[in-house]
């Protein structure tokens, strides 16, 4: 059973570690630590994505910023309660962690797979410059009942094709994880730069059941 399960969820990055270990919480005794990894793009941008970390798996209590680690794993979503509100929170999760030499050119540095399902009608449009955008929100499913809600995002041929998706559909995702920025209002006054995380879908298919 869970082999399968996380067959349907595997993500690999590969970047430098840019901050320190910070607890996150603690599950039966286990500690789990989040730090970020700066994974390069071909376009010369890069993103910040969130690991989460058991403490069992690497020595928390050193600074690794500056080296270079290879991680295979899941990308996870939990919802944290703020401002009267649910906020998706989406992290890699970490199975495997190994030290690598320096950045390997031409590596694939960052991909993840994901088998899930539609949980909310595609949305669809166009950019001013009529680039093709569809969002996607996929529900993959993990051990005990549990899911993982993980939007996505797909342009021009695959924008079209996932227009047309329905609530509740099969498919398939490939692509890479990437941070964004934007500016979230608070109030009239204030306003609070805050970084969203998504897969930028390269190839989808839907799967007939």
């Amino acid at each position: 059973m869970s082999d399968k399960v996380i067959e349907n969820n595997q993500v690999t990055i590969m970047g430098e570690v840019v901050s320190e270990f910070i607890f996150s919480h603690e599950v039966f005794g286990e500690g789990f630590y989040m730090v970020e990894v700066l994974v390069k793009r071909l376009s010369n941008s890069d993103d910040r994505i969130p690991l989460m970390v058991s403490e069992r798996l690497i020595d928390v209590t050193q600074d690794y910023r500056g080296e270079y680690i290879m991680v295979t794993g899941q990308f996870r979503s939990y919802n944290r309660h703020e401002e009267d509100r649910n906020r998706l929170v989406l992290s890699v999760f970490a199975r495997e962690i190994s030290f690598v030499e320096e950045e390997l050119d031409g590596a694939k540095t960052n991909n993840i797979l994901l088998d899930g399902y539609i949980c909310k009608t595609p949305v669809y449009r166009k950019t001013p410059l009529g680039r093709e955008i569809a969002d996607l929100l996929l529900a993959v499913n993990r051990p005990y009942g549990k899911s993982d809600y993980i939007p996505c995002i797909c342009w021009g041929r695959n924008a079209r094709y996932a227009s047309s998706f329905e609530v509740g559909e099969h498919v398939q995702v490939l692509g890479r994880i990437q941070s964004r920025e934007y500016v979230k209002k608070l109030s009239e006054v204030e306003t609070e730069k805050r970084v969203a995380y998504e897969v930028s879908v390269s190839k989808l298919e839907c799967v007939g059941e």
